[in-house]
């Protein structure tokens, strides 16, 4: 059993009385763990309060508190790629993560994940992601090293103040009549569960989408996310009838391959810019990765 170095965190919402039981909580807030397995955990003390203190079944629930469990899989693959910082001082770090490395612990990746990574390398336990890209995007990822200005940091996403760039290779059936696109919908979870989809409504996500040359069947194209919305681009691309190389979600769901690193998606977080919100200088961050036609 591979169990994960760093806790994972959990906080538990408000409810109206009387409130449930803690493994309750648990088998519900994560449907795919079996209940068993939650009590087992418990049992063995691998969940803690945010005290640190150790959780037991009969626990009381507690409203807008936080606690604290150890992940745990029965065998984890090896990521065999490594991250870049990039930059990091007391408030910040910024990284380039490879492609299949998960930013946080997620699925089947407990230890093998560039937050975990990142927490060995600097020593800071309270590294903390401000924004997230999938695992199988490579590109920068903007981490906070001081709890205290997270919040600062963590604005400037939902207030859609960072540039965000990104790159990416597609398949080119066809020659559009323009090069350039301003894609908005609304999209929502679809099936499977970890795949997103197209939706009548409110748009909610936004990418800004230029083709920037082509040859052959491949076409090479620079994007622009307005928002942050999950799969977001690799939908867009895919809507426009121009999916990403390798892209085994979209436009459809493709058998599951065997743990193997040969054919990366080519889609790359290549640039961030932002104003510091604590030194108010102007930062600009640059992936060295390259995607090629």
């Amino acid at each position: 059993m591979i169990i994960s170095d760093y806790p994972s965190t959990v906080l538990m919402p408000q409810k109206e009385k009387p409130y449930p039981l803690i493994l309750d909580f648990f088998a519900k807030r994560f449907p795919n763990i079996p209940r068993d397995i939650w009590k087992a955990r418990i049992n063995s003390g691998k969940v803690l309060t945010e005290d640190g203190e150790i959780v037991f079944l009969d626990t009381p629930y507690a409203p807008l508190k936080r606690l604290h469990y150890f992940r745990e899989v029965v065998e984890e693959v090896a990521i065999p790629f490594t991250e870049t910082i990039l930059f990091y001082n007391k408030e910040i770090l910024v990284a380039c993560k490879p492609h299949f490395l998960p930013v946080t612990p997620t699925g089947t990746y407990v230890n093998e994940c560039l937050l975990h990574r990142l927490k060995k390398t600097t020593g800071n336990s309270t590294l903390s992601p401000i924004n997230r890209i999938d695992r199988e995007t490579a590109g920068l990822v903007l981490f906070s090293m001081n709890p205290e200005t997270r919040g600062r940091y963590q604005e400037l996403f939902m207030k859609g103040k960072i540039e965000k760039t990104y790159q990416a290779v597609t398949a080119f059936p066809r020659k559009p009549t323009k090069n350039s696109w301003t894609v908005e919908n609304r999209l929502v979870k679809g099936e499977p569960w970890f795949r997103m989809k197209s939706t009548p409504g409110q748009p909610n996500a936004i990418s800004k989408i230029t083709l920037v040359k082509h040859k052959d069947n491949k076409a090479f194209f620079q994007l622009q996310p307005i928002t942050g919305k999950k799969h977001q681009l690799r939908l867009h691309l895919s809507g426009l009838g121009f999916p990403i190389l390798n892209d085994r979600y979209y436009p459809e769901l493709l058998p599951e391959r065997k743990k193997e690193f040969s054919a990366p998606l080519q889609l790359l977080a290549r640039k961030l810019k932002f104003r510091d919100p604590i030194s108010g200088a102007q930062m600009t961050y640059e992936s060295n990765r390259r995607l090629f036609l």
